[in-house]
Order: C-alpha cells, then structure tokens, then sequence
C-alpha cells in the first residue's frame, strides 16, 4: 500500500487476494477500532489509498475499515492490454471480488458486525451483493450508480452500439466521449464534477500524479454494456429490508439521480440524504457535507447493531 499518499490510520496494511477465477485483487485494512467493520465498495477508477482519510473518519467513530481494488483498476490485475481501459467481461465478476473481500475480512479477523459503505458503482455492486445475501447489518451509500446519466436521445444509441461492438468482438474500444486521459486531474479544479472541496481534489490529484499505476482511464464499450444491463436487472428487483441510508449531492452529473431517489422511495425503512451542493464525491467533499455523512453512517451503524437481525 502506498501510505504516503493515503494518509490512512497507523497500522494500515494491503494484501493480495484471489478470485475463484483467478484474477489478483487488492485489498487494504485499518484496524481502527472494534465497533464493527466497514466493508468499503469504491467505485470505478478508484484504489485503496483513495480511502485513507475516510478510514481515518471511521476509526475517529470506532470502526475499523477494509477497503477494495476491484479488478481492472487499482493495483488488481487489468482486464486489457491496454491498462488504462476500465473493462469487465461480466458485471457479476465484480461479486466474485466482493466475496474475497469478505473471506479477507473474516480472515484478518476484523471486527463484527460488518457494514456496508458503497461509492458510484461501488453501489451497484453493493447493491446485487445485499440482494444476493452479503452479512452486513446496515448500508450506506454515496452517489450510487443505480442507472448511469445519460441523455434521453443518447441512451438508446449506448445500449444499440454496446451490444454491436460486443457482438463482433470490438467492445474493448473506449466508449463515446472517453479516452485513456484518466479521470482524476483531466479537469481543473473548477471544472471538475468530483467535489468542490480543493484540499480533497488536491489530495486525488497528488495521488495518481505520485503513482501513475494507479490511474483508470475511461471505460470500456462491454463495461458500458454489462453496466446498462446490471442496472436495468437491479432496478427491475425490490430493495432489501436492511437499515440504509443514500446520500447524493445537488450538483451530482455522473450517476442517474432520478433512479436513486426512486429506489429510496421503496426501500423500506430506507433514507435518502441530499446534500446542498454537493458533487459526485460525498466523502471527499466540503467538511461539513463529510462530516454529515460520516455522522449518519456511524449512528446508523450503532442503532443497528443494537436491533437484533432477523
């Protein structure tokens, strides 16, 4: 784990991991605290380190964290010779990181119970994994990738030209409007969707600046494909009766706000959380939206764990 620009806890450890089908992962741990554990979904292009002040936040609160390189970003095993294409064959591969994720945490002896925090299309797996029974007692998500925004003319030409390039063997081309240049540090400050915080820009920035391998590119035409596909499965499915609560910011321009706010309204006991002017990084954005957010995780946490499970 690179320390230096994660500026994570002392006592923060990485570990490689393998999947039932063979691909390396990339796991790190901060065991702050022996509340509970947050299993922490990041979301496309991110890495580990990205997530060293959000341990930080959760140790202040007691909880200890793990964190994930899902594969074909981070230090995980690429999916194309071309390193900076986010590619996938399968959504559903991205359970079989998840489920190492979990067998790394039970392993590492991390405490319990677990919760789930889940970021951008973190959320979409952490979404399929609670309905596919993952052992968290609570969820929290930020700006989850319930559906992909998209402009109405546009989203038929997505789904017509993903499915063809697949159909002939050309879905690992860059989808419409992307490119290798990486996503973090493409846009200046002002112009960047991410957050309007310049200290945690600056600190995302530095990061891929000091460790090029860590950079993701645009995304593929078969992970534009697969990704329309799971959120149109997902959508189609009822939320879990689990404790959760959504946040997403007024400024969000990367994720389909109207699908979240429709989830949230039939999850139930569910929340939604709509932070004033915030962009698409809810835990790295202004400190107050941070702290709001980091709050409610913990007092969510804390009340579930006093209920029982069914």
């Amino acid at each position: 784990m690179h320390a230096d620009v994660a500026d994570g806890p002392e006592g923060g450890a990485a570990h490689w991991l393998t999947t039932q089908d063979g691909t390396r992962v990339r796991v790190a741990h901060w065991p702050t605290g022996g509340r509970g554990t947050v299993l922490l979904f990041p979301g496309r292009t991110e890495y580990v380190e990205k997530y060293g002040r959000v341990a930080r936040e959760f140790g202040a609160r007691g909880f200890s964290t793990i964190a994930i390189d899902w594969r074909g970003q981070g230090l995980a095993d690429r999916m194309l010779d071309d390193p900076l294409s986010g590619h996938v064959m399968h959504f559903s591969d991205y359970q079989q990181d998840a489920s190492a994720m979990l067998r790394a945490a039970r392993g590492l002896g991390l405490p319990e119970p677990f919760h789930l925090v889940a970021h951008s299309m973190g959320g979409c797996i952490g979404l399929r994994a609670l309905m596919e029974g993952l052992p968290v007692r609570s969820a929290m998500f930020s700006a989850p990738m319930w559906g992909i925004r998209l402009a109405p003319a546009i989203r038929p030409l997505a789904w017509s030209l993903s499915w063809g390039l697949r159909a002939v063997g050309l879905d690992h081309r860059y989808a419409p409007g992307t490119s290798a240049n990486t996503v973090v540090g493409a846009s200046p400050f002002d112009e960047n969707s991410l957050t309007s915080d310049r200290d945690s820009f600056d600190y995302m920035v530095a990061q891929v600046q000091t460790y090029p391998d860590l950079s993701l590119g645009g995304p593929s035409m078969r992970w534009l494909y697969e990704a329309l596909k799971e959120t149109r499965a997902l959508d189609a499915r009822p939320s879990p009766d689990l404790p959760t609560t959504t946040f997403v910011g007024t400024d969000e321009t990367i994720v389909d706000v109207d699908r979240i706010h429709a989830r949230m309204k039939r999850w139930p006991g569910g929340r939604l959380e709509v932070a004033s002017a915030a962009r698409h990084e809810i835990m790295m954005e202004v400190p107050a939206t941070r702290q709001r957010f980091f709050n409610a995780a913990a007092a969510q946490f804390l009340h579930a764990q006093e209920v029982e499970p069914a």
